[in-house]
């Protein structure tokens, strides 16, 4: 089912490391930072800039990535959210992943440090990223981005946000998003899917461990209205959402929510490119010394690629 390198990755997942579940959010954060590996090349891109937006909830960290490039043409822009299952992780955790996807697109990448949970309950980590994803249309020219091409982005829990962005942006009239990357998202809280239950224990992302992100993101009280503002599966209808590109993991329990939400997004009439990786696990494309995962982000970056420069909407790929 899955090679050598792939076999060897997934139990240094699970070996060592305590359960997520049995954690509090500080306790998570400083486990997953412990193991955390150094950036490689930090002259990926041409210069970075650290700002502090201000968000929803005070101040609002983002990281902006300047990729390399001759001439004054206007750039792409992508708004990117880490995963981390609402709980950890951050722009740190990220910093490579952003700096390679600036090289491989072109784009000016900004990063979002938003509000995690336990301590911030839904909606608050959605509310950050719309804020970001709206300050970036509005100061894309300043950023040396073009308004018409502004995307947003998204791993796991981010993949998350970057629906939840785009559905608010539909929603709300603006400002318009050029297309989403949805990259194994998070999408339903009822974790009873087929891949939940195939690939419950076993390759670093459980069933549990879902399980627990969604209770420390989600308000005590219930999901509030609307709740595709938070759950995006919940939403009526995804007709009018922007071109997407979803990325899905075979050994993941989330594989057969993001084929769902490839599948009903292109029933919806929504142009759909989904990658299905059935031999890799969640969280694959961010392990930079995963042979897999280079050729997977060779692939990502230019299917992105196509979709920045395409003049209109070209169909769906499965």
């Amino acid at each position: 089912m899955f090679d050598a390198e792939v076999s060897a990755v997934i139990q240094a997942l699970d070996t060592g490391f305590p359960p997520i579940e049995e954690m509090t959010g500080a306790q998570a954060r400083a486990a997953i930072a412990a193991r955390r590996q150094p950036v490689r090349n930090l002259d990926d891109v041409a210069r970075t800039e650290d700002r502090v937006l201000a968000g929803p909830g005070g101040d609002l960290p983002v990281r902006v990535y300047f990729p390399h490039h001759a001439g004054d043409e206007p750039r792409p822009v992508v708004v990117f959210c880490h995963g981390g299952g609402f709980v950890f992780c951050d722009i740190e955790s990220h910093d490579g992943f952003c700096r390679e996807m600036s090289a491989g697109t072109g784009a000016v990448v900004v990063s979002v440090d938003y509000r995690l949970a336990p301590e911030h309950k839904a909606p608050a980590a959605a509310d950050d990223a719309c804020a970001a994803f709206r300050w970036a249309a509005a100061h894309a020219a300043e950023l040396g981005g073009d308004p018409a091409r502004v995307f947003v982005a998204g791993d796991s829990a981010g993949g998350n946000l970057a629906a939840v962005a785009c559905l608010t942006a539909r929603d709300e009239g603006g400002p318009a998003v050029a297309g989403q990357v949805l990259i194994y998202p998070v999408l339903d809280p009822s974790c009873d899917t087929e891949s939940y239950h195939r690939y419950a224990t076993g390759f670093g992302n459980t069933k549990a461990h879902m399980e627990w992100y969604w209770r420390q993101y989600l308000p005590g009280d219930g999901i509030p209205e609307p709740r595709h503002r938070i759950v995006p599966s919940a939403a009526d209808t995804l007709r009018g959402l922007p071109p997407a590109i979803v990325v899905t993991a075979g050994l993941d329990p989330l594989a057969s929510e993001g084929r769902a939400y490839a599948g009903a997004l292109a029933r919806d009439g929504v142009p759909v490119t989904h990658r299905h990786y059935p031999g890799l696990f969640h969280g694959f494309l961010t392990i930079a010394t995963l042979q897999a995962a280079r050729s997977a982000r060779a692939l990502l970056w230019h299917d992105l690629r196509d979709r920045m420069h395409a003049p209109t909407a070209q169909g769906a790929v499965s």
